[in-house]
């Protein structure tokens, strides 16, 4: 049985409400860590570095350095996570206006006011985006630097209290969609 489009979409839109209970169990499993002032200082400089891809642009230029075969690469990671923010920021969350856990993060983190809702987390997205075409640039044991440090910086928005658990899962698997898709149309 086949389902239509409009089928589809229908369900995706009702995923971060039914994963409010998991969200809820994941931000009450982190409360006790958020106290520490190693933690508080160690996850609000991952959500400051990953604002704008920050680190994402500084790993590409670092990397260009000396190579002109890497200077076309960075600029293009530079252009293509200008456009992964666009249709995420823009678009995607446009479509589903989730509320953050709060409205302007943990009052013990050191972060920006986000001025888009929740879901999907554009830091998650922007990570594995930039880790997926990061793969496709670098030799395979490179993926583990790559998503680690996606994988870090996504986590820190909900440390932060910026996001649910959920919505950087959906962060995730957009961004790397949107990766896939630029490896194969674009780079």
């Amino acid at each position: 049985m086949a389902c239509s489009a409009s089928t589809v979409v229908r369900i995706a839109m009702q995923v971060p409400n039914a994963a409010t209970k998991y969200d809820e169990k994941f931000d009450a499993f982190l409360e006790p860590v958020r106290h520490q002032r190693v933690v508080q200082a160690f996850f609000s400089l991952l959500s400051r570095i990953g604002e704008f891809s920050i680190i994402w642009h500084a790993i590409v230029w670092v990397r260009a350095i000396g190579s002109g075969h890497r200077a076309g690469q960075a600029l293009a990671m530079s252009l293509l996570l200008g456009a992964e923010s666009l249709i995420v920021n823009q678009g995607v969350k446009r479509l589903f206006k989730r509320s953050r856990p709060t409205t302007g993060g943990d009052e013990r983190f050191n972060v920006r006011t986000p001025l888009t809702s929740s879901f999907p987390s554009g830091h998650a997205s922007s990570a594995f985006f930039a880790a997926t075409i990061l793969c496709a640039w670098s030799p395979a044991g490179w993926a583990i630097l790559w998503f680690g440090i996606g994988i870090c910086v996504a986590l820190s928005r909900v440390m932060v209290r910026l996001h649910h658990l959920s919505d950087i899962l959906g962060g995730a698997i957009v961004g790397t969609a949107l990766g896939i898709f630029a490896i194969a149309v674009v780079v």
